[in-house]
């Protein structure tokens, strides 16, 4: 039995397809179906019910792939330990990043963190937050920048920075006038947001939770950022941004961002992980590198986070 043949085994049991995993594998289908078949001789029972499609685990098959994935993880975790010991950042990492951090967040970082952990092999998708948190759980990501608190009980959260909520109002509305605006201000039926599976759109709903105003079912709906700015500017509403986004508009723009009233809205963005430990120094360094670069970005008042979780609310003051 060799580390290669059980993880073949997964990828089987995970694609439920001997071709496809040998695809993922970089192996050819004939070399992965005969380690799995000596696996099988091996262990003196079939793992695989062949005769299926998709191909599906035998009973006695679950239970073996089920000790099999702790084997994987205590075999990674050993080489984690080794290369912490000896000081080694490296390897290849795979970062999940949520879509309406990814475009602001990650050309502030990349370039900084490439050239000081060189030996770092990383490789990054976009993808929701289910997406990230059930990829981090089956162990096809390392870890993931995502908004917080999601309070998973297989994973871990460490924050990385509070960003306020900045409010798009075109000239046409009435609070365009006012300086700062609050919460009190938003009409849900001005109010511009993402679709359905962008965590931030939670973040907006959860507001007109605060606000006490029921939330109506919006004809317009975006999955992203620009088109809500362009529908607002078109005269169609007016939309919450996060800050990050709203600093990087063009500065013809910036007139009709309006900062909200302490306490003001904002969320909290965590690097995430698996409880089981591994890539720790390389998620250490990461965590450290945009922390640095950020430390000066936001001037934190007194806020109130707002979870990206549906009808949820907690208050950080700072």
């Amino acid at each position: 039995m060799t580390i290669i043949q059980l993880k073949y085994m997964l990828l089987v049991a995970e694609y439920k397809n001997f071709t496809t995993a040998a695809n993922k594998s970089f192996v050819t289908q004939p070399t992965l179906s005969i380690q799995i078949q000596k696996l099988e001789e091996e262990l003196g029972t079939k793992i695989f019910n062949r005769n299926t499609k998709p191909v599906l685990l035998t009973e006695i098959g679950k239970k073996i792939v089920e000790q099999a994935q702790k084997i994987i993880e205590e075999s990674s975790r050993m080489s984690d330990i080794v290369a912490q010991e000896k000081g080694f950042i490296g390897g290849e990492f795979k970062l999940g990043i949520l879509p309406t951090v990814m475009p602001t967040l990650l050309p502030k970082f990349l370039n900084t963190f490439i050239k000081k952990y060189p030996k770092v092999d990383i490789k990054i998708e976009e993808l929701t937050t289910e997406n990230i948190c059930k990829k981090i759980s089956d162990g096809h990501l390392d870890a993931g920048i995502a908004a917080t608190p999601l309070l998973r009980d297989n994973i871990l959260e460490k924050s990385l920075y509070y960003e306020p909520f900045v409010g798009y109002v075109p000239s046409s509305l009435p609070y365009y006038k006012n300086k700062n605006i609050e919460i009190d201000d938003l009409n849900m039926s001005d109010l511009l947001i993402l679709e359905d599976g962008h965590c931030f759109r939670n973040h907006v709903l959860n507001l007109c939770d605060i606000n006490e105003k029921k939330c109506k079912k919006f004809d317009l709906k975006s999955g992203g950022f620009e088109t809500l700015v362009n529908l607002a500017d078109a005269g169609l509403g007016m939309t919450i941004l996060p800050y990050l986004n709203a600093i990087a508009l063009p500065k013809e723009k910036h007139s009709n961002l309006k900062y909200f009233k302490e306490p003001a809205p904002a969320r909290e963005i965590s690097l995430i992980h698996s409880k089981n430990q591994l890539k720790l120094s390389i998620i250490s360094a990461l965590r450290s590198t945009i922390s640095e670069i950020l430390k000066s970005t936001f001037a934190l008042g007194n806020i109130k986070i707002i979870s990206p979780k549906k009808n949820k609310l907690s208050e950080f003051s700072n």
